[in-house]
């Protein structure tokens, strides 16, 4: 597997090579557990309930023989605790919507009246719940928790509380994860978490069983406007704390990480933007350059920025605070066309994502179409390397496996052609 390693270096390089590719390595480049089962099915593996190692989008994890037979050359090196709080050990089986999965052992939920699934954090069932999946949904919505606020006596060490000193306990866990992932043979993308500056889908702590501070989306957006001072002591806090927790990583896990997933805070909506430039420019810029440069500084890894939407307006500054990667690519969204985005930003950034439309063409088109679009966007992206292939954003639950099979048969038609 070492040449999965070389293929994704030389195409960070931008050297000219076949496009590698990428499925599972991060919580916004992966698959959920129904199209995981649906695969290994396909490809005739061994039958077992598939591992949901990231609970909140229910997404399927990726044994040794799936990646082979997909073609993966990235492997992500994951936390010891998931997004509510709980390790990925002690799994046993559970069931929804007619499919058998491994979860967590502290994966507890409830039922309430509504037939909603109700998920709780550390998985306590005496603190109020985390997360909510509706009845005959395939994922979990975070559930707004905002139980302190009072807007004339807000401290942004509320906010703040998550922004801890990284404890020994997870830095040999890191140790021994990145250990794994590095013997994969694969590069290896790590998800240390602590530098999401207002990622919204962190803002709501569905870890934390009774969180303080703004909590809830709308009002965390208000505040990027009308409290930027509290925004931005918020913001200085994470920074000070998450580079340090990264000196202390660093020192264990050194050169067996190729690249750091910074954050995955979205800027962009399907037409448009959350916030404007000059916001992004005043509130997020100053901290994202501080850890990129930090990580430039002081290690051989690339910094990953993942952001949805219409972000055109945004790469510059991106390339500005000194990202080298930008993930999911949304080709579907305003002013985010391929060729455009390749000829503007191509020879100053990685494109990790884009290969393929994950809301209308890969789950709603057919095998013929997917291919099409495919090969088009290697085509494009692929150019002079720049490219790391994967969907844009996870695949969706309902997506059909021939389309999926379809999609993976595509690049390797386009990489035989070199």
């Amino acid at each position: 597997m070492q040449e999965s390693r070389a293929r994704v270096v030389a195409a960070i390089e931008k050297r000219p090579g076949p496009v590698p590719v990428d499925f599972g390595s991060t919580a916004v480049t992966g698959v959920h557990v129904s199209v995981v089962a649906a695969l290994r099915e396909h490809f005739g593996l061994a039958k077992a309930p598939v591992k949901v190692h990231e609970p909140l989008q229910m997404l399927g994890w990726l044994d040794e023989d799936l990646k082979r037979a997909m073609g993966v050359d990235v492997e992500g090196a994951f936390r010891a605790k998931n997004g509510f709080g709980f390790a990925n050990e002690g799994w046993k089986e559970w069931s929804f919507n007619g499919l058998d999965v491994l979860v967590p052992g502290q994966f507890n939920t409830t039922v309430d009246t509504n037939g909603d699934i109700l998920l709780y954090p550390e998985g306590d069932l005496q603190a109020a719940p985390s997360g909510r999946m509706p009845r005959g949904f395939h994922f979990f919505d975070a559930i707004i928790r905002q139980n302190h606020f009072d807007p004339e006596d807000l401290d942004p060490e509320d906010n703040c509380e998550e922004f801890q000193a990284i404890s020994e306990r997870d830095l040999e866990y890191l140790e021994r994860e990145t250990a794994r992932a590095e013997a994969t043979g694969r590069f290896v993308i790590a998800n240390f978490g602590g530098t999401s500056f207002g990622d919204i889908a962190r803002v709501p702590a569905t870890h934390m069983k009774d969180p303080r501070g703004i909590r809830d989306v709308t009002e965390w957006y208000i505040s990027l406007r009308s409290r930027r001072d509290y925004v931005h002591a918020v913001f200085e806090r994470e920074c000070e704390v998450g580079i340090a927790n990264l000196e202390r990583i660093h020192e264990r896990v050194g050169a067996r990480v190729g690249a750091l997933m910074v954050c995955g805070t979205d800027f962009g909506t399907q037409t448009s933007a959350f916030c404007s430039k000059a916001t992004f420019d005043e509130l997020w810029l100053p901290y994202y350059r501080r850890v990129c440069e930090w990580v430039h500084e002081n290690t051989n890894w690339k910094c990953f920025k993942h952001s949805c939407g219409s972000v055109d307006r945004f790469i510059p500054s991106f390339i500005e605070a000194g990202f080298d990667i930008l993930n999911p690519v949304q080709c579907s969204a305003a002013g985010m066309e391929a060729e455009h985005l390749k000829r503007e930003y191509g020879g100053r950034i990685v494109f990790w994502g884009g290969g393929v439309d994950t809301q209308h063409t890969l789950p709603f088109g057919t095998p013929a179409e997917v291919r099409e679009q495919v090969l088009s966007r290697c085509e494009v992206f692929g150019r002079d390397g720049g490219f790391v292939f994967n969907s844009i954003h996870n695949i969706q639950a309902g997506t059909p496996v021939a389309n999926v099979v379809a999609m993976l048969d595509a690049v390797r038609e386009f990489n035989g052609r070199s």
